[in-house]
């Protein structure tokens, strides 16, 4: 997919005017941002983006996070874990110690396979 994120208030009116006007291409929008098909079009909708807008536009190339084959189970694991925790104002690194959860600081520094 292709991320696009427009920075000025003329480049958010443009990227909204070009969804509602290539709705066919959007993923889907957040605002600023918006998700394009990863076509030769998308690409033209970005590419024109960029260059009325310069660098008030950022134009990515993306894919989705498939958390079953991208993330490793002892880190779902550890948020499945979290999200059922008793007291939801515990932060997570006081709530893996002694649990053997991985810390927060190994996970910061460890990045997801290819």
């Amino acid at each position: 997919m292709l991320l696009i994120v427009a920075y000025s208030r003329a480049a958010r009116q443009a990227l909204r005017n070009s969804c509602s006007t290539h709705a066919e291409t959007v993923v889907r929008r957040f605002g600023r941002a918006v998700l394009l098909c990863e076509t030769e079009y998308g690409a033209f909708v970005a590419c024109r983006l960029r260059e009325r807008f310069g660098t008030g536009v950022e134009v990515a190339r993306t894919e989705p996070l498939n958390e079953y084959r991208d993330v490793p189970e002892h880190v779902r694991d550890a948020a499945t874990a979290y999200e059922a925790r008793e007291s939801p104002s515990t932060p997570y690194a006081k709530f893996a110690a002694g649990r053997g959860l991985p810390e927060p600081d190994a996970m910061r520094e460890t990045p997801l396979a290819d």
